[in-house]
């Protein structure tokens, strides 16, 4: 059974906490990296570690030259090394409680029923806070930095229900169940399918979008200031059908299911605003460009759609070489777009060209998990506009975590395939392809004879189980398994060395790193 379909695995955000006294941690001892924690009473654990390449399972070594942090440049391939804290020595414990409102980095990630947050600027071993859920089970969240009202957090549950929330408010209360929590489509009376992913939209201030397991997606715009005000101070949850309390969200009925519609709300004063109908079957992951202008989705029709979020628009989209699309995520200038999915491969696609300029090989299974390196800078160069260089990495189900790099003008592009011929090449990017595709055209899976293949820099075994998640940070790379188990690596150091210690047991971190 496929546990995409049945939303059984962990995902993480990464969430740090603003405009508010932190407290002292001065007299707080250094945390080694090769500590780690476990939850007793859900067996969820995460251990620190330095990253590692090895020659010994078949990749070369990672040179990890530039810089990772604030997005400049580095000299000498010079690279910033710190350690991540929040961890212990190994022990077991029940879940410790946390009144503090002070700013920091927190971890959130799902298991069964509950969700754990933990303090990653703190020496305390045990999450800060768990919430229970009981009959469902949450499967997705998103964190809001630039959120104006205090709600912040999006939590989606497999059930269908979806919540807005607090995260320094949840963080202030000792129990165990969401305070001053706005609650959507509750018990599933919108849409009772899965829900598979939440977005807050960028430069929509308390806007956001949910999407299900029946190919549907809505549109939420933030409720009104009384209400957040009014929940706040009661710690209770609101149930939200409207911008202002209940009212009708029903929205007219499909008439093709294989065809992407809009459909607006009947009410100007409905919540949702709006229904995208995107696909026959789940939809397995969305994800926002920078500026909230173009949305990405994967389903698993196995498809990639890129819409234009503000005219209501497909732009373009097309298929992956077999079976279903599960993950995607966009370059911080919002150029290209990664999917992966359980053709076992990574395509890089291209929104000046409308279709996809390299595919990478070197998983063993499905990919579950991509994501760019914004905090990763290349070696400076005279010309950098013309050299652009992208750090990614991808993670999958064979437990292994693939860096990789998208050196735009180092592809080696085909030209044409004469009849019957073999394809000549060139590693000039515009002559490659006689024009972009047309706009709104989704297109077939291209021959990988005709797209540029990458191959990873470091290719190495991480978890000992499947894989469903991949962060990364200012100071680290944040893994997550299909059972729970997340491990934060820290960046590598200038001068230390390689090694090719295993991995695969979570008790047993490695200490290495690149030069």
């Amino acid at each position: 059974m496929n546990p995409y379909c049945l939303g059984l695995h962990c995902n993480i955000t990464l969430a740090h906490l603003k405009d508010q006294p932190a407290q002292s941690t001065s007299n707080a001892p250094a945390l080694q990296p090769s500590s780690s924690y476990s939850v007793a009473s859900s067996g969820v654990r995460y251990v620190t570690s330095k990253i590692l390449g090895s020659s010994g399972n078949g990749s070369r070594m990672l040179g990890f030259v530039g810089g990772n942090g604030n997005g400049h440049k580095a000299n000498g391939g010079t690279s910033k090394s710190s350690h991540v804290g929040g961890l212990s020595n190994g022990s077991s414990s029940t879940v410790g409680s946390n009144t503090s409102d002070g700013k920091g980095s927190y971890l959130i990630f799902n298991v069964g029923d509950t969700l754990y947050i933990s303090d990653l600027t703190s020496e305390e071993k045990d999450p800060v806070k768990s919430i229970t859920f009981g009959n469902s089970n949450p499967v997705c969240h998103a964190f809001d930095s630039k959120a104006k009202d205090g709600h912040d957090f999006l939590i989606g549950l497999n059930s269908g229900d979806v919540y807005s929330v607090s995260l320094r408010l949840q963080l202030q209360d000792v129990g165990k169940k969401l305070v001053g929590a706005h609650h959507y489509n509750k018990d599933g009376a919108l849409n009772s399918s899965r829900c598979t992913s939440v977005a807050w939209i960028p430069e929509r201030d308390g806007a956001f979008v949910a999407a299900h397991a029946d190919g549907n997606l809505y549109v939420y715009e933030k409720a009104s200031l009384n209400l957040i005000i009014n929940a706040s101070l009661c710690h209770c949850t609101l149930l939200l059908g409207s911008k202002d309390g209940p009212g009708d969200s029903t929205f007219p009925v499909i008439k093709d299911q294989t065809q992407f519609s809009v459909a607006h709300a009947r009410s100007s004063k409905s919540n949702p605003i709006a229904r995208w109908h995107i696909c026959q079957g789940p939809i397995n992951a969305i994800a926002f460009s920078a500026d909230g202008r173009h949305l990405a989705t994967v389903g698993r029709d196995g498809y990639l759609r890129v819409f234009d979020f503000l005219n209501e628009q497909l732009i373009c989209g097309g298929k992956s070489y077999y079976g279903a699309l599960l993950c995607c995520a966009w370059s911080p200038d919002g150029k290209y777009i990664l999917t992966g999915g359980e053709d076992d491969l990574v395509q890089v696609w291209s929104m000046e060209d409308r279709k996809v300029v390299a595919w990478g090989e070197g998983h063993n299974s499905w990919v579950s998990g991509v994501a760019f390196d914004s905090y990763w800078s290349p070696p400076t160069s005279e010309d950098e506009s013309e050299n652009a260089v992208y750090r990614f990495g991808s993670v999958g189900q064979d437990t292994q975590l693939l860096l990789w790099d998208l050196a735009m003008d180092e592809l080696v592009v085909p030209l044409r395939r004469p009849p019957g011929g073999s394809p000549t090449y060139s590693r000039t990017q515009s002559s490659h392809w006689d024009s972009a595709i047309p706009v709104g055209t989704l297109q077939p899976a291209p021959s990988t004879k005709d797209v540029p293949k990458l191959a990873p820099l470091v290719a190495h075994r991480v978890h000992s189980e499947p894989l469903s998640g991949l962060i990364f940070s200012q100071e680290a790379i944040l893994t997550a398994s299909r059972d729970g188990h997340v491990k934060i690596w820290t960046r590598p150091g200038s001068d230390s060395q390689v090694s090719s210690t295993d991995t695969s047991t979570p008790s047993k971190p490695v200490s290495s790193g690149f030069k």
